[in-house]
C-alpha cells in the first residue's frame, strides 16, 4: 500500500508538469494565436473580440490559471468551430478509439502471447523462424498500407465486410463488429509483431536461468517449466511493451480511424488542428497526455503483482 500511495503522489508533479508544457506549447508558438484562427482577413475590431474572448489579454500566468481552475472543474473550454464544449467533443469520438484499442490489443495478445512462446521454446526450429518472420513482415509493412489491401480484398473484391461506416455498439452490435474487424486486424498484426518479439526476446533470458534448468531437471514438463515457473518473471518486459501499444493506440490511431471513416479521438485532434481550432486541441492532447500517465501508472501497478520485489527496487531487470 505504501509503494502505491508513493506512486500515485509521485505522479501528482507529472501531470502539474503536463498542464504546463501543453498550456504553454500552443501559447509559445510563434505569431498571434488570434490571427491564426481567424486568418488574413480578419479585421483589427475581430482580432480584438477573439483576444478578448480567449483571455488573451490578460498575463501568461493568469490565462494559465484560468485554464488549469477550468479543468480541475471538468471544463476544458469550447470549441472556436462549432461552440461545442470540448469535453463533450471527447466524449461523443473516445468511446470509437477505446473500442478500437480493446479490440487490436486483444488480437495482440492472442496472436503475441502464444506465438512468442512457442518460438522461445523451439528456438531453432520451424516455429521460431516462422514466428520470427511473421514478426519481420508485421513490422516492415505499414498497417495503413495493410488497412488498405484488406480494404481492397475483404471489401470490395468478395464484399464480406464493410470498408467503412462506424455505427456505435450500443445502436447496432452486428453493424459495429463488421466495420471494425478490418481496421482491428490491421492495426493488431503489426502490433502483435512488436509484442511478439518481446515475449520471445522475454523469455528465452529467462530459460537460459538456473532455475528453469533445474526445473528440467526435476523431470517436470515443458509445458510446466514454461508456464508456470519462466513465463512470469518474463513478464515485466512484455507488460512493459504491452503499456506502451496501448497508450500509442489511445493517442495514434487517426490513420487507421482516417482510412476507415472511424469518428475517433485521434481525428478529432487532426482535424481541430486543420480547423485551427486550438481550444479543442489543447483539451484533447492534455487528455491524451493524461491518459498516457495513467496507462504508465497502470503498468508500474501491475509489475508489483508480477514481482513484489518491484516495490524495493530489487525487481529483476
Amino acid at each position: 500500500m505504501a509503494y502505491i500511495l508513493r506512486r500515485l503522489l509521485l505522479t501528482v508533479p507529472v501531470v502539474f508538469m503536463v498542464t504546463i508544457m501543453v498550456f504553454s506549447l500552443l501559447h509559445l508558438l510563434p505569431g498571434d494565436p488570434a490571427s491564426v484562427i481567424l486568418g488574413p482577413d480578419a479585421t483589427p475590431e475581430m482580432l480584438a473580440a477573439l483576444r478578448e474572448q480567449l483571455g488573451l489579454n490578460k498575463p501568461i500566468a493568469l490565462q494559465y490559471w484560468d485554464w488549469l481552475t477550468g479543468v480541475l472543474h471538468g471544463d476544458l473550454g469550447h470549441s472556436l468551430v462549432n461552440n461545442i464544449p470540448v469535453i463533450e467533443l471527447i466524449r461523443q469520438s473516445f468511446p470509437a478509439t477505446l473500442e478500437l484499442t480493446i479490440g487490436t490489443f486483444i488480437v495482440v495478445v492472442l496472436i503475441a502471447l502464444p506465438a512468442g512462446i512457442i518460438a522461445a521454446a523451439r528456438p531453432g526450429r520451424l516455429a521460431d523462424y516462422s514466428s520470427s518472420l511473421f514478426a519481420l513482415c508485421g513490422m516492415s509493412i505499414p498497417h495503413f498500407w495493410l488497412g488498405m489491401m484488406f480494404i481492397v480484398l475483404f471489401a470490395m473484391k468478395l464484399g464480406w465486410l464493410p470498408a467503412s461506416g462506424y455505427v456505435p455498439f450500443t445502436q447496432n452490435p452486428v453493424t459495429n463488429l463488421s466495420a471494425m474487424i478490418l481496421p482491428i486486424l490491421s492495426t493488431g498484426l503489426r502490433e502483435s509483431a512488436v509484442l511478439m518479439r518481446m515475449v520471445r526476446s522475454s523469455l528465452l533470458d529467462v530459460m537460459n536461468a538456473d532455475y528453469v534448468r533445474t526445473a528440467y531437471s526435476k523431470g517436470l514438463r515443458e509445458r510446466t517449466v514454461v508456464l508456470r515457473h519462466a513465463l512470469k518473471n518474463a513478464l515485466v518486459p512484455v507488460v512493459t511493451t504491452s503499456g506502451l501499444i496501448v497508450a500509442g493506440l489511445l493517442g495514434g490511431l487517426v490513420i487507421t480511424e482516417s482510412i476507415f471513416s472511424i469518428p475517433g479521438f485521434g481525428r478529432l485532434i487532426v482535424d481541430s488542428i486543420f480547423k485551427r481550432d486550438y481550444v479543442t486541441v489543447q483539451g484533447a492532447v492534455l487528455v491524451s497526455a493524461l491518459l498516457v500517465i495513467f496507462i504508465n501508472l497502470l503498468v508500474d501497478l501491475l509489475y508489483t503483482v508480477i514481482d513484489p520485489r518491484t516495490k524495493s527496487g530489487r525487481g529483476a531487470k
